[in-house]
């Protein structure tokens, strides 16, 4: 598969490519977020379904002088989408570099998403999360983050994710 780039200058700085796996940079990037992934087994469970998941990266061009060569390019941001039934998907795991957060990464990630989804048929598209049940407010933001981008809660699990309850939140894709 080719890799499939989406940027809009006017709407995002991010580009997101899909169609190559990236098990190494989800791992990194898991690893870095320890507020909301610091479940080692868990980590280990969600690179293993990286090498197989459909895969939308977001990049960042790097700035001279942080380390990188000149116009080398550094993976921010990450999606893995799962396909349930022909006409349903699930965002299966999203990270985006804690020193990005609030910048537009995610929220171009899950318009990319979208866009193949919506092409290729997709009218459901559904995210599980921690639930509110617990609080946590890093999980509070992933919730607002969700909500924002026209998620809508349907239903908490409390026996999916031991001691963890699991909120299910749903979008119709149009």
């Amino acid at each position: 598969m080719t890799l499939q780039g989406r940027q809009d200058p006017a709407v995002s700085p991010w580009h997101v490519t899909s169609g190559e796996q990236a098990p190494e940079t989800v791992e990194r990037l898991l690893r870095s977020l320890p507020e909301w992934f610091g479940i080692d087994s868990s980590i280990v469970e969600y690179v293993e379904h990286a090498h197989r998941l459909s895969t939308y990266l977001a990049w960042a061009d790097r700035a001279p002088g942080d380390g990188a060569e000149d116009g080398e390019r550094a993976a921010v941001g990450v999606i893995l989408v799962a396909r349930h039934f022909p006409g349903a998907a699930e965002v299966y795991l999203m990270a985006v570099d804690s020193a990005l957060h609030r910048q537009g990464v995610g929220r171009s990630l899950v318009r990319a998403v979208e866009a193949d989804l919506i092409a290729d048929g997709v009218s459901l598209l559904q995210v599980k999360t921690l639930g509110p049940s617990r609080a946590d407010p890093h999980y509070d933001r992933t919730r607002e983050f969700y909500t924002s981008m026209g998620f809508r809660p349907l239903e908490e699990i409390h026996e999916l994710w031991p001691e963890n309850p699991c909120l299910v939140m749903v979008k119709v894709l149009q």
